[in-house]
């Protein structure tokens, strides 16, 4: 799965985008979110794919590695890690969230002088927000989604703006 969904963006997002995927390397731990590593025209990324939950609206994703110590822990800041890229689908719509490191440091997600989390909700623009914290969290994720239509173009300018590239 994680390398259909992966093959999918390069071939539809990337590619037409001229980026260039690559050293990537599956991360065995989080394989259940198709979990990888990749460089993107040398920007170091890490890759997750969210998931559906039964009751709650929006996706879930995790987002943590193994300690030196062994028990996981959330991202840190200053991990080598430019991006990242969080792929969400339902049945007909398709699009990434593509993160910086930063935003996600300041959203209190990646560890720091915060604790961090292991994982967190995304909410794509096809998911209603079924409270106000979710809309105010949907609210700042849209401004890093791009949405890769099926059948069509996907919008180069802001999948650059969005890498600074």
């Amino acid at each position: 799965m994680q390398f259909d969904v992966l093959k999918d963006i390069r071939e539809y997002v990337f590619d037409p985008c001229g980026n260039r995927v690559s050293q990537v390397q599956p991360e065995l731990e989080s394989a259940e979110y198709g979990a990888c590593t990749f460089e993107l025209d040398g920007l170091k990324i890490r890759f997750r794919i969210s998931k559906k939950t039964p009751t709650k609206t929006g996706q879930f994703v995790t987002l943590w590695k193994r300690s030196k110590e062994g028990p996981i822990v959330p991202f840190h800041r200053n991990d080598k890690t430019d991006y990242f890229i969080i792929s969400a689908k339902d049945e007909n719509r398709f699009g990434q969230f593509i993160f910086p490191k930063q935003v996600l440091y300041e959203k209190g997600i990646l560890s720091g002088e915060k604790p961090g989390k292991l994982g967190f909700r995304i909410y794509p623009p096809w998911d209603l927000a079924g409270n106000k914290q979710a809309k105010k969290t949907q609210d700042w994720q849209l401004h890093y989604f791009v949405e890769s239509p099926m059948n069509k173009s996907v919008d180069i300018k802001r999948v650059k703006y969005l890498l600074h590239l």
